[in-house]
């Protein structure tokens, strides 16, 4: 690693912790009662959030699992279901610490360096399914600005929500197929010129690959729609936990815009970016800064817990699953060995 990129890392992180500083500040939060008041958080609340953690991660590994069936040659190996949700776990887990985008690649391309083209189905296949997720912010966010700016009623936001997911839906059909387009004049203009083959290569799988059919586009783009909801769930959930009467709504129009900052990735795991955000877009929809503030800190650590919680429980059985196996055999061959001889 260069000094450059310690020296970016090192920056990155100052400006989270400045900008937490900064909102703690600014709504004159008592850091001291909001961590009482983390402790005092009632136990199936932990439970409810974790569990909303797992349906997330479930969702995330079967969207990747989908991209990997369309990545992967029939010479590659085919993770477990279990070790495709423990590298998701893990990958989670890192993004609320570095770049989410970076966790959740890196995790995976190691998750799948012994299954064979760790890189493109790893890094390359968590990157393509996590566009959608980032597409069906883009489109909720519309919702959100119309119904921020015309002030209007929550039911214009799912309404207007509705439309733009659908026009999503119907889009991704001539989309791919201009894109299909579009690679094939490019392939052919370079054939011409007399391109490197590794170029021509690659335009003729994009041109040709099936991780660019509508089906699966469709599936990722509805799959992401529902994470969403998730997401949004996640977020109120844990206002409740800490009895801040923040409407589920108000967390549905905010959301979006906390998912796009998380694309900036100015700040590891989007630590205080993702909160400046969402405290910024709550305080407009009318909810005090100072229980905005205090509600974006424990949403944090509530999720950070629940979060490694669920990635540690899950590495914990896959261990187990390797090591428990190699001994159950045996120990039951002894034991019918016992009975034969008796």
């Amino acid at each position: 690693m260069t000094i450059r990129r310690v020296a970016l890392a090192f920056s990155s992180f100052v400006l989270g912790v400045v900008l937490v500083i900064v909102l703690i500040r600014l709504g004159s939060v008592d850091v001291h009662s909001t961590v009482e008041q983390l402790r005092n958080i009632p136990g199936i609340a932990f439970v409810k959030v974790a569990l909303l953690e797992v349906l997330l991660i479930v969702l995330s590994t079967e969207k990747w699992r989908s991209v990997d069936a369309a990545l992967r040659h029939s010479s590659d190996g085919v993770p477990s279901k279990l070790t495709a949700f423990g590298v998701t776990s893990a990958g989670m887990a890192l993004g609320l610490v570095v770049p989410v985008q970076i966790g959740m690649a890196g995790a995976r391309t190691l998750g799948t360096y012994f299954y064979g083209r760790p890189l493109q189905r790893g890094t390359a296949g968590s990157l393509f399914e996590q566009s959608f997720d980032l597409l069906v912010a883009s489109l909720l966010a519309m919702a959100s600005a119309v119904t921020w700016f015309t002030h209007a009623e929550p039911i214009i936001w799912v309404m207007v929500a509705l439309v733009m997911m659908a026009i999503g839906l119907l889009a991704m059909g001539p989309f791919l197929r201009l894109l299909r387009w579009a690679a094939k004049n490019v392939r052919l203009r370079l054939a011409n010129k007399q391109a490197s083959e590794f170029q021509i290569r690659t335009l003729a799988q994009l041109e040709n690959s099936a991780v660019f059919g509508a089906g699966l586009a469709r599936r990722l783009l509805l799959l992401s729609a529902v994470r969403f909801v998730v997401v949004v769930l996640i977020a109120w959930q844990t206002a409740e936990a800490m009895n801040a009467h923040i409407p589920l709504w108000q967390m549905a129009i905010v959301t979006p815009f906390v998912l796009l900052a998380n694309v900036l990735a100015l700040t590891p795991g989007g630590i205080g970016l993702n909160e400046a955000t969402s405290v910024s877009a709550l305080r407009v929809l009318g909810t005090p800064l100072s229980l905005a503030v205090q509600w974006s800190l424990v949403n944090r650590a509530l999720v950070t817990v629940c979060c490694f919680a669920v990635a540690l429980a899950t590495l914990s059985v896959m261990t187990l699953r390797k090591l428990i196996p190699n001994g159950v055999p045996q120990k039951k061959a002894c034991e019918g060995n016992t009975q034969n001889v008796g």
